[in-house]
């Protein structure tokens, strides 16, 4: 058998990996980063979390965990058997073999795509770059990024990608909160720079995901990524539209995606709602808009579906107008109490949420609004900071209106149905108790 010292670049890292002796470093503990550090540090693996937010890197040395798809217990084991640390100090790439970078990619006061991040991670990257190290990209961006930004400025050391350093984009597949699909069992899209990145790629994802896919490029992956969330914001957008057709023609838009999601081939059902939340959707599509129109080629069907979505947090506060002038009492002054600011059930995450929009919107309105979400106990509102309140039995009857942004399971919506005077509810939580002369369902 060969010794390590004679092997090609790129075995001697597969064999690190295989062996798991590779030392892996995730920059960004945000909800991609942490769980993916947990996740490589209990497969066996020595893991650095590195991250700008020193809260964040206090927190993951004490075991605290902060992100809820991460048990507590389970951080504070591999951080006691010092398998897994987090630091301020880029400084420890030189040490490691492999790194996987899940940064935020936001977008700017202009709605441009903001990659300020990934090319601050990338010169820090290429600080510290050496002969037999991994690069992965994991944060969504438009295509090109990997190959246009990141690629020249680690080639700037010298080394060569494919030969002395790997380089691929692999997207990350998270959902906050979802008990059925985790980073193991979702499978995992890598695209190399070269085919030898796809396959060093290969050997650390594989060693923690079932199911690992190589395309061709990091430009398709890009692409695929971009792809995913953009089928869904699509398709949100033409359930919301129909949603207030139907409303005109007094047809019940919830029994319609019911009754359509019977057919086994053809159709996916999605939902109506308040709007659409978390980090992909909403802005995701904006980064493929903004890259086509490089190209001189206007992505129609995705600007058309993004200011459909946008648009609903209005349309819903015209339905809690409307629902108020019914029960003779304008929305000035009115006592609103919205439920849930998560911008999905069940978990913590108000990025994005419309349920924001909405309490901005009533506040614009002048009603007197409140929030009631357990997940989220205070955030701050347009520079305000709010805390969410204890939801009494004298607060849901005193209310004029309980505007439902979040179907929480924790919710009582029968004791809600029972003593409200009003409810309008966005996400369809009522539907199964029946109909009520209370109840508002977009």
């Amino acid at each position: 058998m060969l010794k390590l010292t004679h092997m090609k670049t790129s075995e001697t890292l597969i064999a690190k990996l295989k062996t798991k002796k590779a030392r892996i470093a995730v920059i960004g503990l945000g909800y991609v980063g942490l769980p993916l550090a947990v996740e490589k540090a209990k497969m066996g693996f020595s893991v650095v979390g590195l991250d700008v937010n020193k809260a964040r890197v206090d927190m993951v040395n004490k075991g605290e965990c902060y992100i809820p798809d991460v048990v507590d217990g389970a951080l504070a084991e591999l951080v006691k058997t010092k398998k897994l640390r987090a630091t301020l100090d880029f400084s420890v790439l030189k040490k490691v073999d492999a790194i996987c970078i899940c940064v935020p990619t936001p977008l700017d006061e202009n709605k441009d795509p903001d990659i300020s991040y990934i090319e601050a991670t990338t010169k820090q990257v290429a600080k510290y770059l050496h002969k037999g190290q991994l690069v992965s990209l994991e944060s969504t961006t438009y295509p090109g990024t990997t190959e246009e930004i990141m690629l020249p400025e680690l080639e700037k050391t010298g080394l060569k990608v494919g030969k002395d350093f790997f380089l691929v984009f692999s997207p990350e597949r998270v959902d906050p909160g979802n008990k059925q699909f985790n980073l193991k069992n979702t499978p995992k899209v890598i695209g190399g720079v070269t085919k030898t990145c796809s396959e060093v790629a290969r050997n650390l994802y594989g060693q923690i995901i079932d199911n690992i896919m190589i395309v061709s490029s990091p430009k398709v992956a890009e692409m695929e990524k971009l792809l995913e969330n953009i089928y869904r914001s699509v398709n949100i957008a033409l359930v919301n539209e129909l949603a207030m057709l139907c409303r005109k023609m007094k047809i019940d838009m919830w029994e319609v995606v019911d009754a359509a999601a019977t057919k086994p081939y053809g159709f996916m059902p999605f939902y109506p709602g308040p709007g659409i939340g978390g980090h992909c959707i909403p802005l995701d599509p904006i980064y493929l808009s903004w890259k086509a129109k490089k190209y001189g080629f206007n992505t129609e069907v995705i600007e058309l579906a993004a200011r459909i979505n946008e648009d609903m947090p209005e349309y819903v506060i015209r339905l809690v107008k409307d629902a108020l002038a019914g029960k003779k009492k304008n929305i000035e002054g009115a006592k609103v109490v919205l439920l849930g600011m998560a911008y999905k059930k069940d978990i913590n995450d108000w990025r994005e949420s419309p349920a924001i929009k909405l309490f901005e919107i009533l506040k614009k309105y002048k009603a007197n609004v409140v929030y009631h979400d357990p997940f989220i106990p205070s955030l701050k509102i347009e520079g305000k900071a709010e805390r969410s309140v204890k939801l009494t039995d004298s607060l849901i009857k005193s209310a004029d209106c309980l505007l439902i942004a979040t179907n929480h399971t924790c919710f009582d919506y029968k004791k809600m149905i029972k003593n409200a005077k009003l409810i309008v509810d966005t996400r369809g939580a009522t539907r199964k108790f029946g109909k009520f002369k209370n109840v508002e369902v977009l």
